[in-house]
């Protein structure tokens, strides 16, 4: 069973910041790619970022959200983190961490989707 827990979301005020963390566990070979997409009712998925496991790199990050947003890999194994600075209303969605993973006995990567969490921009 393959997993993606998100963590970070909430409520935040106009100009805050919020990290959110994503972790792939469960039956995996190898994480190859992790990052974000987001939704807000009534609008489509959009990507926001995403940055290599395996292969390294410094990832890439949506014009919408660059200057603002960063992606980097944390300190644990198959961990992504999302920094959202100087968070903007517009930012309110619901956002999925993603990733491209190998799964244990296959030979092929797959894509998963974690549940989401909410981010709340408003004062």
């Amino acid at each position: 069973q393959v997993q993606l827990v998100e963590s970070g979301g909430g409520l935040v005020q106009p100009g805050g910041s919020l990290r959110l963390v994503c972790t792939a566990s469960g039956n995996i070979t190898r994480v190859h790619v992790m990052g974000w997409f987001r939704q807000a009712p009534g609008k489509q998925r959009e990507w926001v970022a995403s940055i290599g496991i395996t292969s390294g790199g410094s990832g890439g990050v949506a014009d919408s959200v660059k200057g603002r947003f960063t992606i980097a890999r944390d300190n644990a194994e198959n961990t992504v983190a999302l920094h959202m600075t100087n968070l903007k209303p517009d930012d309110t969605a619901v956002y999925f961490c993603n990733a491209n993973i190998q799964p244990a006995g296959a030979t092929h990567q797959d894509n998963y989707w974690g549940p989401g969490t909410q981010v709340t921009v408003s004062s």
